[in-house]
């Protein structure tokens, strides 16, 4: 049965970024993964791309034959790709029952909000058997403002009842938070989506006129009680393995190992049996009932409190990998001529 994920989020959010470091991690555990990009106006692939949509249609093929203007061509590529979703059926097919897929879709906001091409699309791949969750990516700047995180909140609560998929809303750039200033509360407090009614100060306070409005959109998003958010630093490989965890528990995809893959110390060999009766050597990666391992208050002192203290004790140790890699290559080279030496009379000496 294959897996993905629908990678959604307003422009600059960082859906490539993303799609490409994953791509980089799941290649170093050895996990399947293939990207399909669904933008016909993404031209600059960071990411090695296994089906492009630009093969089917672009952007500027739309604009040119039809007349129409960049957000009116995006929805029309996205009602094309509907209408020859036999296309995309094949090319999937070619990846395999196993497949782990990434959905890179536009980062036009409608797309996912109110235009029903993707839902039918999401709904076509669900009947041939996808698994699928949605990642709605949103640039963390916004939690630094009241009014630009309520908007926040109200784009990922439509876009999670539009998809109708399992969902995770992350905070991407969550590394980068600190050069926005202070936070008025503690990141639980944005990524739980605790007591809205605390920002009614903050939101007066730039908008006072709006006091009744703005309470009414905060009581809609307290009514639904679905919004709240994890987060993520592409390039922190323990950011990376937690949003996966997380992923892999909300499609309930379980990672296997393929046979010859190296297993920890004390592990039984079972590399002769078939995949469905292995042992899971590496349930670190794969998901597990309870709770998550990791705290927000975690994310918070790496990235926020005491960034740049983490910062360098990484780069100390490191460093110190580094010195330890070099001696025993060291080592290596000045034992392996020890070893070829031969005694006089043609007799290896022996150690």
């Amino acid at each position: 049965m294959p897996f993905g994920e629908v990678v959604c989020g307003a422009p600059g959010s960082g859906k490539s970024t993303y799609c490409y470091g994953k791509h980089q991690l799941f290649t170093a555990l050895q996990r399947p993964i293939s990207i399909v990009n669904l933008d016909p106006a993404n031209e600059n692939i960071p990411y090695p791309c296994a089906i492009d949509i630009s093969s089917l249609i672009t952007l500027q093929d739309a604009m040119d034959a039809h007349g129409l203007g960049p957000n009116g061509g995006m929805l029309y590529c996205m009602e094309y790709l509907e209408a020859n979703f036999d296309w995309l059926e094949s090319r999937l097919k070619e990846l395999g029952k196993d497949a782990y897929v990434l959905f890179d879709i536009p980062g036009q906001v409608e797309v996912g909000t109110n235009h029903e091409s993707l839902k039918r699309i999401i709904q076509q791949l669900s009947k041939i058997g996808f698994r699928l969750a949605a990642v709605h990516l949103c640039d963390a700047h916004y939690v630094t403002d009241a009014a630009k995180y309520v908007s926040v909140l109200l784009l990922s609560l439509r876009t999670m009842l539009q998809l109708e998929l399992p969902h995770i809303n992350v905070l991407s750039k969550i590394d980068l938070l600190s050069q926005y200033g202070d936070l008025d509360f503690n990141l639980d407090f944005y990524t739980e989506v605790q007591d809205l009614s605390h920002l009614e100060n903050a939101l007066n306070a730039v908008s006072p006129r709006f006091t009744e409005l703005n309470m009414a959109l905060i009581s809609v998003i307290e009514d639904f009680g679905l919004v709240g958010f994890e987060t993520l630093a592409v390039e922190d490989k323990a950011s990376m393995l937690h949003l996966s965890r997380a992923i892999d528990r909300a499609t309930g995809y379980i990672f296997v190992p393929p046979k010859g893959a190296p297993a920890p110390e004390g592990t039984i060999d079972s590399s002769a049996d078939p995949a469905s009766t292995r042992p899971n050597a590496f349930a670190l990666f794969s998901t597990a009932a309870g709770s998550l391992p990791g705290d927000v208050r975690d994310v918070q002192e790496r990235w926020i409190d005491a960034r740049e203290a983490y910062d360098a004790y990484e780069k100390r140790e490191w460093m110190r990998e580094g010195e330890i890699v070099r001696e025993q290559a060291a080592a290596g080279k000045a034992k392996r001529p020890e070893e070829g030496k031969v005694k006089a009379g043609g007799i290896r000496e022996r150690k």
